[in-house]
């Protein structure tokens, strides 16, 4: 029991966690899992009627206990990755995708919980018990209940492949990304980059014992050079790296290549839900989510591509008469589309992101931040020193509510090596009662990959990092302001993953709200509010290419849906992504993109048939907010009915009736397309 992992605190011991620990760990409560599914079920196929406290919870406190430990060796995986951690995570997977699936095929464990659903007691549960006992059944439908014993084998034998196939995608993607770097020792190649970002490439130098400057594929690092470099040749060159990272093409081609890992993903779930009785991977991923079929979600998205359309070709036409303007004769491409995309809007706003990071320190973010949901929520959030964490970037806050502690969370905001790019949010530990009676409190994980502090300056934020600051905090939000006690159904666990995104898209609207935008601005050095001619200048270039951005995401949304809907039309990803770039795309697109091959969200990160959900949810949301606007957008009685309905629930009740109670009907489109500025004929 010395084993960090087997004796798991709600806040985990990182510093005690060793690599050697792992699999030892992890082996052992897999075996106890087995053994308690196995005892659990025969002792209540007996005569007398399963109940709660004799089936499920047994099962669940078990299960627990092997989710956590796997869940923090995942988080570690994704956080401070290295070779050894890595054998050891990746050495797992197979056994892990292997338990889940004769868990979800047992059928001595079905028979009893439809046994539950079917005694006398089910009537007198609780609403949440009632939803975690009809899921717990779903999930042994989707698991292959009802195949034979040659075709339990092979979902078996696929589910394990899929889980290798993903991580090794993953794996490929961060490997891509660190291979590549730029170094330059001329300054001079530098042009047009803001002094921050300068810093930054000759921290990273320094940090690799290089002279000058050394740029890379991590976003802090990219994304300037494709907003600012003057240097159209470095432009083309990291644009090319990035876009072709773990694909046949660029500066490692073929070293990391996840082409073939795509047709086998995609084969594999088409396979699966084949078995399953689905016309397709996209009809089985409905299963789980608020749409009701594959038409309603591309129609949906193509009537979205639509009402864009003419707006997207007016914004790309601006663009190229700009650079037109600007002398330009050459023919704009990809790798110029930002660049002077950003230089128009910095003549039509008189802004920039880098005009606009002084008056962002993160410090001062994170207190608005805070103090936002304190005025809503009635919430309020304190650091803890002291706590174990697993780098020194990491900070932990505890939630209180009417001055009780009701959860907390981690933040590790920055981007280094060896850590997965992107933001996310992950539960470290559920609400629930458990066997005990005692109520574990929930605790969130938040990621992001932000530009780190540079000198003795804090990190200072442009307002896209704002917003997915609040746009992960709206998650861990979601996860912690659960009022529910079954851990099955509290927080963001059975929510359906096309809605899973409305608090977290619900939270960035404040970040255009000038209240709030006061609030949570400063500047660095003078420490002076933010003038309120920036705020409305940050106001009025809100909606500024909202089309083509809108486009480029349903461009991802449509790619990922066709890909699982139609693989038996025998189709590659790359003829699929070509298709839907000429119905939706308005900006060039180079040949050699392959956009695709480092699209973890679909790849690895569980979106898969569904990421279409960020724009589904996107509705919600802006609905949700709309009545904010109504009533106002501090309104606290508001603050909590959303927080009672929306976030309290969890996955305990059905997610459009939750939407309805709050909204008072249903969603509408409209206050998506105002909020975005899509003018509609």
């Amino acid at each position: 029991m010395t084993n960090p992992l087997l004796n798991m605190q709600l806040l985990p011991e990182f510093d005690k966690i060793s690599v050697a620990d792992i699999q030892p760990s992890i082996r052992q409560l897999l075996d106890e899992c087995r053994d308690t599914v196995i005892y659990t079920a025969d002792k209540n196929m007996g005569d007398e009627e399963p109940t709660w406290d004799s089936l499920v919870k047994p099962i669940a406190e078990s299960l627990e206990k092997l989710g956590r430990a796997w869940g923090v060796v995942c988080h570690l995986n994704s956080v401070v990755s290295n070779d050894e951690l890595r054998a050891a995570h990746d050495g797992m997977i197979q056994e892990i995708s292997e338990f889940y699936t004769w868990l979800g095929q047992n059928e001595d464990l079905y028979h009893v919980y439809l046994r539950l659903k079917n005694s006398s007691s089910f009537a007198g549960m609780s609403d949440a018990q009632k939803k975690a006992i009809d899921e717990e059944l779903k999930d042994f439908e989707l698991s292959g209940i009802a195949l034979s014993d040659d075709d339990k084998v092979l979902f078996a034998q696929v589910e394990a492949k899929l889980s290798e196939l993903s991580s090794k995608f993953s794996n490929n993607v961060l490997d891509a990304t660190n291979s590549y770097i730029k170094h330059v020792t001329d300054v001079s190649e530098l042009a047009g980059l803001p002094e921050s970002v300068v810093n930054l490439a000759r921290q990273e130098a320094e940090s690799r014992g290089l002279d000058g400057y050394v740029l890379t594929l991590q976003y802090p690092s990219y994304l300037p050079v494709m907003q600012y470099a003057d240097n159209r040749k470095l432009r083309e060159e990291i644009y090319t790296a990035f876009i072709t990272r773990a694909s046949e093409l660029g500066p490692d081609a073929g070293k990391f290549d996840n082409t073939e890992i795509i047709e086998q993903q995609l084969g594999l779930c088409d396979k699966q839900a084949g078995l399953l009785g689905f016309a397709s991977a996209a009809h089985m991923s409905l299963a789980r989510k608020m749409a009701s079929s594959p038409e309603e979600v591309m129609n949906f998205l193509y009537n979205l591509a639509e009402k864009s359309m003419e707006q997207g070709k007016k914004e790309i036409e601006e663009v190229y008469e700009y650079a037109r303007r600007k002398g330009v004769l050459y023919k704009l491409e990809p790798w110029d589309i930002s660049y002077f995309s950003e230089m128009l809007k910095k003549e039509k706003y008189e802004i920039s992101d880098e005009m606009i990071r002084p008056y962002f320190p993160l410090p001062q973010v994170v207190d608005g931040l805070f103090w936002l949901v304190n005025q809503i929520f009635g919430i309020e959030v304190k650091s803890r020193q002291g706590v174990n964490v697993w780098h020194h970037d990491v900070t932990y806050y505890d939630v209180y509510r009417d001055g009780e502690v009701i959860g907390g969370f981690y933040t590790d905001l920055y981007a280094r090596e060896h850590k997965r790019g992107g933001a996310w949010m992950d539960g470290c530990a559920d609400r629930r009662l458990k066997a005990s009676g005692e109520l574990q409190l929930p605790v969130a994980y938040i990621v992001a990959n932000f530009t780190p502090p540079i000198g003795d300056k804090p990190a200072l934020l442009n307002h896209d990092e704002v917003e997915t600051l609040f746009h992960e905090f709206g998650h861990s939000l979601h996860h912690i302001l659960t009022r529910v006690d079954v851990g099955q159904v509290s927080g963001i666990n059975r929510v359906p993953w096309d809605a899973v995104e409305l608090p977290s898209q619900f939270m960035e609207n404040f970040t255009w709200q000038p209240e709030i935008l006061n609030r949570i601005s400063c500047h660095v050095e003078t420490g002076k509010p933010i003038p309120a001619c920036l705020v409305q200048k940050i106001l009025d270039s809100k909606n500024y290419h909202s089309a083509m951005a809108l486009l480029r995401q349903l461009e991802f949304s449509i790619f990922d849906f066709r890909c699982f809907l139609e693989y038996a039309v025998g189709k590659s990803a790359q003829e699929i992504i070509d298709e839907v770039r000429k119905d939706v795309c308005v900006i060039p697109v180079a040949d050699f993109n392959r956009f695709q091959d480092s699209f973890t969200h679909i790849f690895a990160g569980g979106y898969s048939a569904g990421y279409y959900s960020y724009k589904w949810a996107e509705v919600l949301s802006a609905d949700a907010f709309s009545r904010f606007e109504e009533e106002g957008i501090l309104n606290p009685e508001t603050g909590r009915d959303f927080m009672n309905t929306i976030l309290a629930n969890g996955g305990s009740r059905d997610f459009m009736q939750l939407f309805i109670e709050f909204r008072g009907r249903k969603p509408s489109i409209d206050p998506l397309l105002r909020h975005t500025g899509i003018m509609c004929k």
